[in-house]
């Protein structure tokens, strides 16, 4: 099994001061969710189903930026010395935070892994750590008036660059796959570097109610999850299985937004154990390895 980031010991006051709810990286929510594929056009035919509309070009690099209201997701088709697949994976989240220097230093003074960058002319250097499996974690401060795609893409013409999201959807949290055993441990990791915690086992959302779920320390607006979900009682541990496996996209009104979703050539998973309700809704699985799944939240 991979190893969790090593993790530098905290002290008890310290553990006790992150539980009250600190935000040590001053997160402010979720910047982008990246895909990593060489086959980026059929990718982004599910995207453009699920409302997504592609607004921008990297300026030097074979990568797409789409977006609906403000969720930006990133098709990378680059390879840059790594091995692409027709699957899609998840193979990065940006999170906002206030300085990203400094919240780059405290996740490396934590026991967190750098990430090397490699920054061609005209691009940013954005600060990124090490996640679970090969993804990555970048550290994102320029997200207001001026933000980052500002300098690494370039708009495609006549594109709205801000389309309307589809019945209100907005970044929910993220679905993350680990090993046997291993929840205790990535709890920490989310606890100790970002400020994370641990919701408790009856307080649960959308209807794949299963493992564990983080809560950020972003304010309300902002707020995102992550769930740590372990393999089934008696499946084997395999030991390249731990990654990011869906995102999860929240909504006011599930039902309106699959009916939304369902008229623009989405699929809902309809069977004995899941099936679209009021709390939430799971697509179909596209090339692979790509679903969403829908969850109420009121945002805020």
């Amino acid at each position: 099994m991979l190893a969790t980031p090593n993790l530098t010991q905290t002290s008890g006051a310290d553990r006790e001061q992150i539980a009250q709810g600190l935000n040590p990286l001053g997160l402010e929510g979720l910047e982008f969710i990246e895909y990593a594929t060489s086959k980026p056009q059929a990718l982004g035919q599910v995207l453009e189903i699920m409302g997504f509309r592609p607004v921008a070009r990297h300026r030097s690099r074979e990568v797409l930026l789409y977006r609906q209201g403000d969720i930006n997701v990133i098709v990378n088709a680059h390879a840059n010395g790594r091995v692409l697949t027709e699957k899609p994976v998840l193979a990065a989240i940006a999170l906002r935070v206030r300085d990203a220097a400094a919240a780059y230093r405290h996740a490396l003074d934590h026991g967190a892994w750098a990430v090397p960058t490699r920054v061609e002319v005209m691009e940013l250097n954005i600060p990124a750590i090490h996640g679970v499996g090969t993804s990555r974690i970048y550290f994102v401060d320029r997200h207001r008036e001026f933000s980052i795609y500002d300098v690494d893409f370039t708009p495609i013409p006549t594109v709205d660059q801000h389309p309307s999201a589809i019945a209100g959807l907005h970044f929910f949290g993220v679905v993350q796959y680990i090993g046997n055993d291993r929840t205790e441990d990535w709890t920490e990791f989310y606890r100790a570097l970002f400020g994370f915690t641990d919701l408790p086992a009856e307080q649960r959302f959308g209807i794949l109610p299963k493992g564990r779920i983080l809560r950020s320390p972003c304010p309300a607006a902002s707020r995102f999850y992550i769930q740590l979900i372990e393999p089934e009682a008696g499946v084997l541990d395999v030991e390249d299985d731990e990654g990011l496996q869906r995102i999860g996209l929240g909504c006011a009104d599930v039902l309106q937004a699959v009916a939304e979703l369902s008229q623009r050539g989405a699929e809902f998973i309809e069977s004995g154990s899941v099936h679209t309700e009021g709390r939430g809704a799971l697509t179909k699985t596209w090339m692979g390895g790509v679903s969403f799944e829908l969850v109420h939240n009121q945002r805020g």
